[in-house]
Parts: C-alpha cells; structure tokens; sequence
C-alpha cells in the first residue's frame, strides 16, 4: 500500500468518524420542542394522554366533561394546517388517560395542566378550554402564575361559576349537581342520554324537540363520555358545578377570547361568558345568537374562523 492510498483511507476513516457527529449538531439544532404524543406520567404516577401534533406556536386544549380532547380534533387539524403546534389532552379520569382514586379537582386539574406544559416544553402559548375545560386554564393562571401563556380562549365555559354563591346570587342551586351525582350513580348511560340533548338542543326547532345534530354524533358524544371513569365523573362534578373562580378572574392577565352561545342551556350565558367577559381586563366576548353548548360541532366553521383570527392577531 503506498503513501497515496494509506493517506486516502486515513481521510475516509476520519471523515467516517466525524459525520455522525457532525449529523447529530444538525439535528439538535433543528430539533423541535420536547414532544409527548402518547403519555405522561404525574408524580401521583397518573398518566395523562396526550396528543402533539403540528409544529410552530403552541395551542393548548382542554375539554368538557364528559368527553375526550377527541372533541376537539376538527379544530386542532384546522390549527395545525395554519401552522401551529396543537397540543390536547385527556383529563385525569377521562378519555385514555388513567384513573385515579382521587385528585379530581380543580386545583389539581391546574397542576395537571403544568406538568402537561411543562412535559411539551410549551412557551407563549394560547390555552383553550371548552366547558369544563376553561377552568383548569384560569386556576392555572392564578396559582401558577400564567408561566408561558400568551393568550386564553374560553369556549362555552363554566368561569367564574355556575352554581348559587355570594359572588353568582342568580346561579344554579347547588343541590342539583349532587341530584346530578345521583343520577351517574344511577344510570350514567341513560343521564348522558338526556344531558346531550341539552346540549345540542336547538332553541329554534323547540315546537319539534329536535336536535340540530345528527344520530351519529350524539352517538360518537356518548362513546366520548362513556369512556371517562364513573369514579373521575362523579369526583368531578362538584368541581365543575360548585367552584367559584371570580377570585382567579384577575390573574387571567393576558388578551381572552370568549365564545358563548346564548342558547347554551347547561352552561347558561348570564351566569358565565358575559360574567367572565366582565371580570377579565383583556376579555373580548363573542355571543353566537341561538347557538348551544355544543359549539365545537354546530358552529364548527365559525368556532375555527374566531380561534385562527384571535391566535393572529
């Protein structure tokens, strides 16, 4: 072997050695945010599912009781295709994440919500909550400061509150949410049933008593909500039924979106979007006339317009 060839090899070995190197500067440098599609384990060891999809700023989701984050996926696949990162997952009890004895209030439902951000490396994001959903976002503003949020959006939510208290004289008697745990104890089967006619009840074809929803989604709602754990659906209601949140309402610091219909007949209008519109500073209300509680499936389309103009502004 002569001095050409031995020098030609060496080279090779050395450029062999280098190029994984070299590979793997180029990957970190263009490496995403920590990414958590599948689970994430709490410190109490309940793991949460998580869906992560899209790349860009990120859109953090949350939603109702009973259902999934799979309620969301027509407007999370909307979001990722105008170019942000869609993050939703399933609350502890529900959907496909574990279920717990306990840790099913709102408090937790918040720390929940950190460790999920925390776990996505999830900076100036928006948090979008739907129903139940947006009130983990604003226990999360106030008791974690709002570390990384950059906007909120409340969906047909249950803030600042829905039952009877100092703060809400005109609200729900609280005795109705323990008829309500009553009846899951029951037949959860049959409560669902009714509860999702109240839900996409259509104010406007009341003399037929019909729903502006096909079969098929009803049924689809129902398989959402029969996932949930009857323990996390019970041990959740006095959460969402009974908590006050007007004292959170001042830590919600950043520019809010409220979407609400005014035909919402579990979630009604004047005990929660226009209360929130006016204990936010930075809150813009949008009420949609004769729309329900069901938003993200009967006013899908206009649901997505408002979201995609408020992110980009």
């Amino acid at each position: 072997m002569n001095d050409l060839t031995k020098r030609s090899l060496l080279q090779l070995a050395a450029a062999l050695a280098v190029a994984p190197a070299l590979a793997q500067g180029t990957r970190a440098a263009a490496a995403p945010s920590r990414r958590a599609t599948g689970t994430i384990k709490l410190k109490d060891q309940t793991e949460l599912f998580v869906k992560d999809w899209g790349r860009g700023r990120p859109v953090v989701l949350t939603h109702a009781w009973p259902l999934s984050s799979d309620c969301w996926d027509q407007q999370a696949i909307a979001l990722v295709e105008a170019g942000y990162r869609v993050i939703a997952y399933d609350r502890r009890g529900f959907g496909r994440s574990s279920q717990p004895d306990g840790g099913y209030t709102y408090n937790q439902f918040a720390d929940d919500l950190a460790a999920v951000l925390q776990a996505t490396d999830a900076r100036d994001a928006a948090l979008i909550g739907f129903s139940m959903g947006g009130g983990e976002i604003v226990r999360y503003m106030s008791r974690h400061d709002g570390r990384h949020v950059k906007q909120v959006g409340l969906v047909a939510t249950v803030v600042p509150g829905l039952a009877k208290g100092p703060h809400n004289p005109g609200g729900v008697d609280p005795a109705f949410f323990d008829s309500l745990k009553e009846g899951l104890r029951k037949d959860r089967l049959g409560l669902f049933s009714g509860l999702l006619r109240d839900v996409f009840y259509d104010v406007q074809t009341s003399a037929k008593s019909t729903v502006p929803v096909s079969q098929a989604v009803l049924d689809w709602s129902l398989a959402m909500g029969m996932q949930a754990g009857l323990r996390a659906l019970i041990g959740s209601v006095d959460a969402f039924g009974k908590e006050d949140f007007v004292p959170d309402l001042a830590a919600v610091n950043v520019p809010t979106l409220i979407l609400h219909g005014d035909a919402d007949k579990p979630v009604p209008l004047e005990l929660t979007g226009r209360r929130a519109a006016k204990g936010i500073r930075q809150a813009k209300l949008i009420e949609y006339a004769g729309a329900t509680h069901g938003l993200l499936v009967t006013e899908r389309e206009r649901v997505t317009r408002d979201l995609l103009a408020f992110l980009a502004a």
